[in-house]
């Protein structure tokens, strides 16, 4: 991107990105060079295996990484309701800005909302904390749109819930909850870090369907942070999939599922297990596993676990970002050369 304004039809960009944790056995670039965007009202699904800088990258939006990450370079941009731009990567993380930003235009959903939410206050206090903070109402009104929110989300017995605690409720009532406290100021942008990872099959299907429904209802832009292929064809728009701190594809859905350019996407589409079909067939896994963060390997992070990596190019020179057509991007010395097999 390398741009000095948000382009008109984005609310939010990052360019070039970058994360490190300076550690005693060496540095870990979480996130080494990350750019994408989001427009008004679009869902963008990041996907990658565990360890590919996705929460990171998300928290860095936020300003809420841990104390000991140093941000080494790159530029986040928001804008605001308002049509002003933000440039929150030079927000630091307890400025005003940043404290009226966060819960207000842009919320966000833990990946375990135990944890997120405070344990010695109960789910309604924790609402009305947030709209008191951003928006001039009363104690009264702010218990009303508590329970207004818990019963958009549709929370069972909102009137009940809302003079609950989080351990009185379930998984799932817990994450509502979460989802409830995120949209407490109808941001224009919600960050969803993995919501229903600790969900089982028939939870995780209707917060979905509630995230869809209200993305709909609201015309707020989501960011969908997940490892799970299937959550991203149901939910998202565009998808960009990450690997050891890179962005290395990004396209539509039906670009991402179809048309897959680079070896791990395909090899992350290939391990999805599939229905039907005559007989049963082994769940094909991607060779290898990801390698120590503190040893990244040289030229394409992915070679050593890449069929078609070809020695003296793809270990030896950062691949570039092939940009085709229709805007899909693969970050490959070689995106052309791969065959579509991930729709088999």
């Amino acid at each position: 991107m390398t741009n000095n304004k948000l382009a008109p039809d984005h609310l939010l960009e990052l360019d070039n990105v970058n994360v490190h944790f300076p550690l005693r056995e060496g540095v870990v670039k979480a996130v080494n060079g990350v750019s994408y965007h989001v427009k008004p009202g679009e869902v963008l699904g990041i996907v990658g295996e565990s360890g590919s800088g996705k929460s990171v990258t998300a928290r860095s939006i936020m300003r809420l990484q841990p104390k000991q990450a140093l941000n080494a370079g790159g530029t986040i941009r928001f804008r605001r309701r308002s049509g002003e731009e933000v440039l929150i990567s030079a927000e630091d993380r307890q400025s005003r800005t940043m404290r009226d930003l966060r819960g207000n235009e842009i919320g966000m959903i833990f990946q375990e909302p135990m944890t997120a939410l405070s344990p010695v206050h109960t789910i309604g206090t924790q609402i009305m904390r947030t709209v008191m903070l951003h928006r001039k109402v009363s104690k009264q009104d702010a218990r009303a749109r508590a329970i207004e929110l818990l019963t958009r989300v549709q929370m069972p017995r909102p009137h009940d819930i809302v003079d609950r605690y989080p351990h009185h409720l379930s998984g799932g009532m817990r994450q509502r909850a979460m989802i409830a406290l995120a949209l407490a100021c109808d941001p224009t942008l919600l960050i969803a870090d993995e919501p229903t990872t600790a969900l089982d099959v028939t939870t995780e299907a209707q917060i979905l369907h509630l995230l869809k429904s209200l993305q709909q209802e609201l015309g707020m832009a989501i960011i969908f942070i997940t490892h799970n292929f299937g959550v991203v064809a149901d939910i998202a728009d565009r998808v960009a999939v990450m690997y050891l701190g890179r962005v290395v594809e990004t396209g539509t859905v039906d670009e991402i599922f179809y048309a897959p350019k680079h070896a791990y996407t395909q090899a992350l589409l290939r391990s999805i297990p599939r229905l039907g079909g005559q007989k049963a067939r082994r769940l094909k896994t991607i060779s290898g596993s990801v390698p120590d963060p503190f040893n990244v390997p040289q030229g394409c992070s992915f070679h050593p676990r890449c069929m078609r990596a070809v020695a003296g190019i793809c270990n030896g020179e950062e691949p570039p970002e092939v940009i085709f057509e229709t805007g899909q991007m693969a970050r490959c010395h070689f995106p052309r050369d791969i065959r579509v097999e991930a729709a088999e």
